[in-house]
């Protein structure tokens, strides 16, 4: 089986997108009409998704995606807390519509409700419900939903506790991953991307984050930002900083995915980052939708990258299927209960 471990729903029913861009005109004008979300079928749903993630998928020959609401949609950093909260939720239960119409090839993975005005903690009530009552196996955190600003506190500061405990207790594993940007100097998908997932990393290991929670489970994505590519910088600065091997003091509770678009950097993650820290992922549909003139093939084909590796047919198998199920296990837990 094969597990793309991050997809989102970039293809949303157009009533939807409708309703965020009313809500974010109500919010900054009260005098405009305030929102209302049209009817949704789930005759609209189906041919959202078959025509575009599960043509790619059953195409690229993967069987099923992790799936969350639009990254670059999340929006913390428009409107308050109240807005964010309804907007969530809505993002949610849009998933976990895929994911009832689709259940053989998608799952949920949840948005929280974050807002630079609010605490963490907040957020724990809808990450209850969708793993609870939903069905869902993790969720996305952003670190900084200021979009771009990073006004916020770094992930080892102790604000952050309370949301990791709440991971903890329902072992379910997060994704770092950011919004969109309201910075200029950052393109959302080029810089801040790649800036959020690096800067977590070294978040990490300035910090003893994992001390305190060993049994945290935190992917990386984007094939983990630059580190693979400074391994030696970053290998440097934990010793200099007097901390342990980032063998013992990260990659027990940090893990990459394959969300790396040419050859040559696939090479070099798998090169240089532990084979049982590597999760196959696309990001199918996301940063990069084109096809790629060198090879004829699309960008976000990933598993091709993959196929092309030259290890051990054991170690593909981890990282298309076995590390996913053991980082989560609640998707293991509904995959077996399928006998798969």
């Amino acid at each position: 089986m094969i597990i793309d471990c991050h997809g989102h729903y970039t293809t949303e029913p157009k009533a939807f997108m409708d309703y965020r861009k009313a809500q974010i005109a109500h919010f900054d004008d009260p005098t405009a009409p305030p929102p209302v979300l049209g009817a949704i079928s789930d005759d609209e749903i189906r041919e959202s998704i078959i025509n575009n993630q599960l043509r790619a998928l059953k195409e690229r020959g993967a069987d099923m995606t992790i799936f969350s609401p639009r990254a670059s949609g999340m929006g913390h950093h428009v409107g308050d807390e109240a807005m964010s909260k309804t907007w969530t939720r809505l993002s949610n239960d849009l998933i976990h519509r895929v994911t009832q119409l689709f259940p053989e090839h998608f799952i949920g993975v949840c948005q929280l409700p974050q807002s630079t005005q609010a605490p963490i903690e907040n957020s724990i009530e809808e990450l209850e419900r969708c793993i609870l009552e939903l069905g869902f196996v993790g969720c996305n955190l952003n670190p900084d939903p200021s979009g771009g600003m990073w006004s916020g506190r770094p992930l080892t500061d102790r604000s952050w506790y309370p949301f990791f405990e709440k991971l903890v207790e329902l072992d379910v594993p997060a994704m770092i991953h950011v919004s969109g940007s309201c910075n200029p100097n950052f393109h959302a998908t080029g810089a801040h991307y790649i800036n959020a997932d690096t800067t977590a990393f070294m978040q990490f290991i300035q910090g003893d984050l994992f001390s305190d929670f060993p049994d945290l489970r935190l992917i990386i994505p984007h094939g983990g930002g630059a580190v693979p590519y400074h391994w030696g910088r970053y290998r440097g600065l934990a010793d200099m900083l007097g901390k342990p091997k980032l063998t013992e003091h990260v990659m027990k509770n940090v893990y990459f995915d394959t969300c790396v678009y040419h050859q040559p950097g696939i090479d070099l993650l798998f090169e240089v980052i532990d084979v049982d820290n590597i999760l196959f992922a696309s990001e199918m549909f996301g940063a990069v939708k084109g096809v790629d003139p060198e090879t004829g093939h699309n960008f976000d084909d990933t598993k091709r990258y993959v196929d092309a590796l030259d290890i051990p047919a054991s170690d593909k198998a981890k990282v298309f299927e076995g590390n996913a199920r053991r980082v989560y296990p609640r998707l293991d837990a509904a995959l077996t209960a399928r006998g798969l």
